[in-house]
């Protein structure tokens, strides 16, 4: 049976230590059965992916950063589960996009994340989804994304 950390090792991803709040909130929130990530940004090994879809940034460019966000989401749930096999179910997305206003292509970005959960959590990682583009995001970043997930105990 595949794991979800055994998925993880075949896509050859470590997952980073889950990053720290940058202001006055949580990481997570563990409500139920439910799981509640706050948004993680597209920071990877090399630090931040800054920059803006349509002026700076290409959509190969924009998945890649959404997919790094992906990674740090599954990093706060192994933080706040100690098991990924806890995720019963990835149930939603709200992806954002720093995109100039003529960029339209926001959900084909976000789909760097959506991808990479289908890829590590099988039929389990479908999910409802939200993406929207704005002009800026925290710290200048590309893409950031929260997540709610369905967990056993």
């Amino acid at each position: 049976m595949t794991t979800p950390e055994s998925s993880l090792e075949t896509l050859g991803i470590s997952l980073p230590e889950a990053m720290a709040a940058v202001a006055n909130y949580v990481p997570f929130v563990l409500s139920g059965n439910h799981l509640f990530v706050s948004g993680q940004v597209s920071s990877g090994p090399d630090g931040l992916v800054l920059g803006r879809l349509g002026d700076d940034m290409d959509l190969e460019a924009g998945q890649a950063a959404a997919r790094l966000c992906g990674i740090n989401l599954i990093a706060q749930c192994k933080a706040a589960l100690g098991d990924l096999s806890k995720v019963q179910r990835v149930v939603k997305l709200g992806g954002f996009v720093s995109a100039a206003p003529d960029f339209t292509m926001i959900p084909q970005v976000i789909n760097g994340c959506s991808d990479l959960m289908v890829e590590v959590f099988g039929d389990a990682g479908r999910h409802a989804r939200s993406a929207v583009s704005c002009s800026v995001l925290p710290l200048g970043v590309a893409v950031e994304i929260d997540g709610v997930f369905e967990v056993s105990a």
